[in-house]
């Protein structure tokens, strides 16, 4: 037995890197992981050189402790620092829609919400919204959108008037067209 392991030592290294990638299964702190990428060189140093057992240790150890420190912490902060996934309702807060049925403080009203329509509600319970305003999602109340408006409403800016160049002032009549 020991005359085969001595001949095949690649083989025993092999089965230490499976047994820490299986173990990291279990942890997913990616130590065991850095680990078993250690047993791998060694596996491979082992293939090159049988009889140097010193030397695949040492180059296993260095391997893993590199790993450790350079591979390691960049997967740590790239795995568990991402973007929070909001989940349910939460993923709406913060949005903006747009009023299709006006808004009363006593409900009732609707809005689009990314192709959605919710029931909403205003936010300080006194104000009426009218439809084609712009609200942004406050809070979501059960299943009704808690909102405040963000702009006039649409129809308002499509169809206001031109300002006026002097306020106050009758507006300068227009020369009738020559033809």
């Amino acid at each position: 037995m020991m005359d085969w392991l001595r001949d095949n030592m690649w083989a025993a290294w092999l089965v230490i890197a499976a047994a820490l990638g299986l173990a990291e299964l279990a942890s997913l702190d990616f130590t065991l992981l850095m680990l078993a990428a250690g047993a791998l060189t060694a596996a491979g140093v082992s293939a090159i050189f049988p009889g140097l057992l010193w030397l695949q240790i040492v180059v296993g150890l260095v391997t893993a402790a590199a790993m450790l420190a350079a591979i390691r912490p960049l997967l740590v902060r790239k795995m568990h620092h991402g973007g929070e996934l909001k989940t349910g309702s939460a993923h709406v807060i913060g949005r903006t829609g747009t009023v299709v049925k006006e808004i009363h403080p006593d409900g009732g009203g609707s809005i689009r919400l990314n192709g959605e329509l919710w029931t909403a509600r205003p936010y300080d319970e006194v104000s009426t919204i009218e439809p084609g305003t712009r609200v942004e999602v406050m809070s979501i109340d059960g299943a009704t959108a808690v909102v405040y408006p963000v702009g006039d409403p649409l129809h308002h800016q499509l169809n206001s008037p031109e300002p006026q160049q002097n306020p106050g002032q009758d507006p300068k009549p227009t020369d009738p067209p020559q033809s």
